[in-house]
């Protein structure tokens, strides 16, 4: 369980959609526990008010607001210069926002908006922080998945689903890309004191479950639970960020704060590194061969 008398003061951690939900609750978290917390909004209204109620809240006033459009991977580019022009290193990067479209719809750059959010937008950001997380080391970089990362395969013929588009099975596909993404970055981090994991946080009651209401059954037969608040939802996030007991744990899957088994598709390591050679042509980053 994440507690709160663990001592994060010197700490610098980001959270990605920290506005609302699953986000402001783990900003909340971490700022009670005396972290500097950098939240990532795209709304200037409500990341002005979700920081306003985190510094209330948490009596922390070392909690920042940077604005990004994580569909933009021009904005992505420009939150990385702006966090490295305020901070040397990063002690943890939690990777938490997601959106689940209605229908079809394409990013400035031409991507399917479910993949650009969900998976390319973890994907880019992680690598232009990693010189900072290698600073901060030992460092912790945090992926939110979903159980539902189990009910879809990757279609690598139609990754911006361009032939049929399902929301929910979309948004599957994109948290089996975050897995994938996890373990994949965690072996190639090995030896460097930075450490990649991700998580199912529970089926939470936030804006992200109301965007897939026209399928709620659904969606309550694939995970099988019962959804949570949004404090409830961001302790797995919590605990991988800050316990003792995952310090130095690495390339692993959690729900509920434990180690568990991912999907057997988020164990093939040939479809981790065909995506990640995907996902640095779609985001213009070198190969990393």
């Amino acid at each position: 369980m994440p507690d709160e008398a663990v001592d994060m003061r010197g700490k610098v951690c980001m959270v990605t959609g920290a506005n609302a939900g699953i986000g402001r609750a783990t900003a909340l978290g971490l700022a009670r526990m005396g972290a500097t917390v950098v939240m990532v909004c795209r709304n200037t209204d409500r990341g002005q008010e979700a920081l306003a109620w985190v510094q209330q809240e948490s009596g922390n006033s070392s909690v920042r607001l940077l604005l990004a459009d994580l569909s933009s991977q021009a904005s992505i580019h420009r939150l990385a210069t702006d966090f490295k022009a305020l901070y040397p290193a990063l002690h943890v990067l939690i990777n938490n926002a997601g959106i689940i479209p209605r229908r079809r719809i394409l990013t400035e750059d031409g991507l399917e908006t479910q993949f650009a959010v969900n998976h390319l937008a973890y994907f880019l950001l992680t690598a232009l922080l990693l010189d900072v997380l290698k600073a901060g080391a030992p460092a912790r970089i945090i992926n939110v998945s979903s159980q539902l990362h189990g009910r879809a395969p990757l279609d690598f013929d139609d990754l911006q689903s361009e032939r049929s588009y399902n929301r929910v099975l979309v948004y599957a596909r994109t948290k089996l890309a975050n897995v994938l993404h996890s373990y994949e970055l965690a072996r190639m981090l090995e030896g460097t004191g930075v450490t990649a994991n991700c998580l199912h946080p529970g089926v939470v009651a936030t804006n992200l479950l109301a965007d897939a209401t026209g399928l709620p059954r659904a969606i309550r037969f694939a995970v099988r639970v019962v959804r949570a608040s949004p404090e409830a939802g961001a302790r797995t996030s919590l605990y991988l960020a800050t316990s003792l007991e995952v310090e130095g744990v690495t390339g692993k899957y959690f729900a509920r704060q434990r180690a568990v088994p991912s999907s057997k598709a988020s164990y093939d390591q040939p479809a981790a590194r065909r995506l990640w050679r995907i996902s640095e042509e779609l985001t213009g980053l070198p190969s990393s061969g």
